[in-house]
């Protein structure tokens, strides 16, 4: 029986660049004998019959993903050994599977949920979710933008009725708060940090859901995402934008989340770390 379950997000950039990265870092994990249980991608930037499925099975892990050639992309990955008897496959692991939004016709692969059944607990309800950037709050994208997140806020609404032990995870594009960026002056009046995705980042709380990494007193200047431009992780010149948010069932069992920035350190690496929280049983 598990004493806990580690969950995970990842904007990995390209997992044809980065699978050697995502492979390293979950045996890395399972070395320091604190394994991901869970991990969702984002950004796969692969169609579906390019998912190494394979490569990842012979690891130790199951996985379900929702790609898209070139852009976006989404999967959940999880450790076989962490898994309830009941799941013995693809079928029996993922349970209930979502891809996308229901009642919102979009091309863009960006969320992807299931159901999974680790050892010792009850189910968990996992979204991958790769939220649009938005480029300019002046321009058609961040009206997608708007308007993606008004259709993601109505159908958690309802998701949290049926699975109230929910994680929404991913690379958000948003900043929460000027906290959440090296300098707030710098970027004023442009997206990731408007009022406008502010609020909409808000309105997901007001859900019912929890900022995990919030939950717990962190050090300043942490961020989960650097421009690969002028020096960014160097200067620690980045942002918090991936997040993972908790349902109040999850929140009362989570005992931690971090930023894990030792991936960012990498050679050819994903512009994001992953972000991690812990969950017990």
């Amino acid at each position: 029986m598990v004493e806990s379950v580690r969950i995970a997000a990842w904007n990995v950039n390209s997992l044809k660049v980065r699978l050697p990265h995502v492979l390293k870092w979950l045996q890395d994990q399972e070395r320091a004998k604190a394994p991901i249980d869970a991990l969702c991608l984002q950004e796969l930037k692969l169609t579906d019959d390019k998912y190494p499925h394979q490569e990842l099975e012979a690891a130790g892990y199951l996985s379900i993903a929702a790609g898209q050639k070139t852009y976006n992309g989404v999967a959940i990955i999880v450790r076989k050994a962490a898994l309830a008897p009941i799941a013995t496959d693809h079928e029996t692991t993922f349970l209930k599977p979502i891809r996308n939004i229901p009642g919102n016709t979009d091309e863009q692969q960006r969320i992807l949920a299931a159901t999974v059944c680790f050892k010792g607990m009850q189910p968990i309800r996992l979204i991958s979710a790769y939220f649009p950037n938005g480029q300019s709050p002046d321009s058609d994208k961040f009206q997608y933008k708007l308007a993606w997140l008004k259709a993601l806020q109505n159908w958690l609404a309802d998701e949290l009725q049926r699975s109230p032990r929910l994680a929404l995870l991913g690379d958000f594009n948003i900043a929460p708060s000027d906290e959440d960026v090296h300098d707030p002056s710098k970027w004023v009046g442009q997206n990731l940090v408007s009022p406008q995705e502010r609020e909409a980042f808000q309105q997901l709380l007001n859900l019912g859901l929890t900022d995990s990494y919030r939950m717990f007193e962190q050090a300043p200047k942490t961020f989960s995402w650097w421009d690969y431009r002028m020096m960014g992780f160097r200067r620690n010149a980045g942002m918090r934008i991936d997040h993972i948010l908790l349902s109040e069932a999850l929140k009362e069992k989570c005992t931690k989340s971090i930023v894990d920035k030792e991936p960012r350190t990498w050679e050819q690496p994903s512009d994001h770390a992953p972000v991690i929280a812990e969950i017990t049983v």
